[in-house]
């Protein structure tokens, strides 16, 4: 199989799943991505909260294929995605071809269009968007600590925009820092923070159950998040954001975990838009009139058995990206593709200390609480790439359960959190984001 080369664009977790396979087999890979190594994505909120450090849920990906001699590691973005020559154009400027192609670029942040938001908000799908939140999160402490009086700009208020997974997570993830560890470095003024967590949705988790969505809005509001739910965002400001109901608050940190859309590669690549704007893929994985090249995970919308588009879930992601290197191989071999049959193992959401939730298996049985805290921890450790990000992460876990000091909370990217909190000073309006939020509520403006 050395003469056949496929080129995997994306190093998540469906185009490193796809490489590995195929590299069992010798078959040539050539892969392809922005960054040195794979991300473990569901826990960069953990690193933006400085639970976790970005080298426990990121591996270089030369070390991961280290052994695999058929496996061509190209640092690059993919620029332009061409199906019908089965080729990309990278950033560098170079263009490859192979036999068969697989798009697996992962996804990037929606922003609907929002006024502002792209420039002010911070998106939350990258281990560099992680230490970025991190950075700016301490910067504002630091920052208040050192004046007081930027509590009345709002320097102490977390926007988080997104009732999902991750909205949901880094909200319990971030209050439960501001109970817990930010009073014994920054003593009283962690009394003044606040998280707020936007959603135009009536319910939190919607692909969860009734059950669920309650249990998570009612833990999230025993730890003081305050939700703003069935409203979206108008406006992101550089000082405040402006929802549609006419609340102001005013901030200087809005995460933004309110959607995702395909890499611009894929979006301009000529191939059908589905629902999100993610590719339509046929059962087998590939695409239609395109029978040697492939869209996985983010990426597309792969049907599951009753039709529907499955969720954008790592675990889908893995298991698509197993099926295709199965389908090449047997395409190599003469033989047809079969199509992608999807494990179900459920959904979980990670709330807070001993709270989570999890309904496991295709008929979505139920838990929350410990026993769903510590089936997370489980499930998410084993996902991990490599046997030390495991250990390290049951480390930190550890450490971080049963202590109030976060050794991670540092600020690495000075630049990208560095704050002008003067600029303009003179001709910023006076907000009073309780005021507004009880004028909203009463049917002011």
């Amino acid at each position: 199989m050395a003469d056949t080369t496929v080129l995997v664009v994306g190093g998540g977790f469906a185009g490193v799943t796809c490489a590995q396979q195929l590299a069992k087999r010798d078959v040539d890979v050539v892969l392809l991505d922005r960054n040195n190594y794979h991300q473990f994505q569901p826990m960069l909120y953990q690193v933006a909260t400085a639970q976790l450090a970005a080298y426990d849920i990121a591996r270089p990906l030369r070390g991961i294929f280290r052994h695999d001699k058929t496996v061509h590691f190209h640092r690059t973005a993919a620029v332009s995605i061409d199906p019908e020559a089965r080729s990309v154009t990278t950033a560098a400027g170079s263009v490859l071809s192979a036999d068969y192609l697989v798009v697996a670029a992962g996804a990037q942040a929606n922003f609907f269009g929002t006024p502002g938001a792209a420039e002010h908000s911070l998106p939350l799908y990258s281990v560099n968007d992680a230490e970025r939140l991190r950075s700016r999160i301490v910067n504002v402490l630091d920052a208040t600590e050192e004046r007081p009086e930027l509590i009345e700009q709002g320097s102490l208020n977390f926007v988080i925009v997104g009732g999902g997974p991750t909205g949901v997570e880094t909200a319990g993830a971030l209050a439960e820092a501001l109970r817990d560890v930010v009073p014994v470095r920054y003593g009283s003024i962690a009394k003044s923070a606040k998280v707020r967590l936007v959603d135009h949705g009536d319910v939190l988790l919607k692909p969860f159950s009734e059950k669920a969505h309650a249990y998570a809005a009612d833990r999230l509001e025993r730890d003081a998040v305050e939700l703003h739910l069935g409203v979206g965002v108008k406006e992101v400001l550089p000082d405040r954001v402006i929802l549609s109901d006419g609340t102001t608050i005013m901030t200087r940190t809005v995460v933004w975990g309110g959607g995702e859309k395909p890499a611009d590669a894929v979006a301009e690549a000529g191939l059908p838009p589905g629902h999100g704007g993610r590719i339509d893929v046929q059962r087998d994985l590939t695409v239609a009139g395109h029978p040697q090249v492939y869209v996985l995970g983010d990426a597309a919308n792969i049907p599951g058995a009753d039709g529907r588009a499955l969720p954008q879930l790592g675990s889908v992601a893995q298991q698509s990206g197993a099926w295709a290197a199965r389908n090449i191989l047997d395409q190599i071999a003469g033989k047809q593709p079969t199509d992608f049959r999807y494990k179900d193992k459920g959904i979980m959401a990670m709330i807070g200390r001993n709270a989570a939730i999890a309904e496991m298996g295709p008929h979505r049985h139920e838990v929350e609480g410990p026993v769903a805290f510590a089936a997370w921890l489980g499930v998410h450790a084993a996902l991990l790439s490599g046997t030390r990000s495991k250990i390290d992460a049951f480390i930190a876990w550890g450490w971080d359960y049963f202590s109030k000091d976060r050794a991670t909370a540092i600020v690495d990217q000075p630049d990208d959190a560095r704050i002008d909190w003067d600029e303009d000073d003179d001709e910023r309006p006076e907000f009073d984001a309780h005021r507004d939020d009880q004028e909203a509520r009463d049917g002011g403006t």
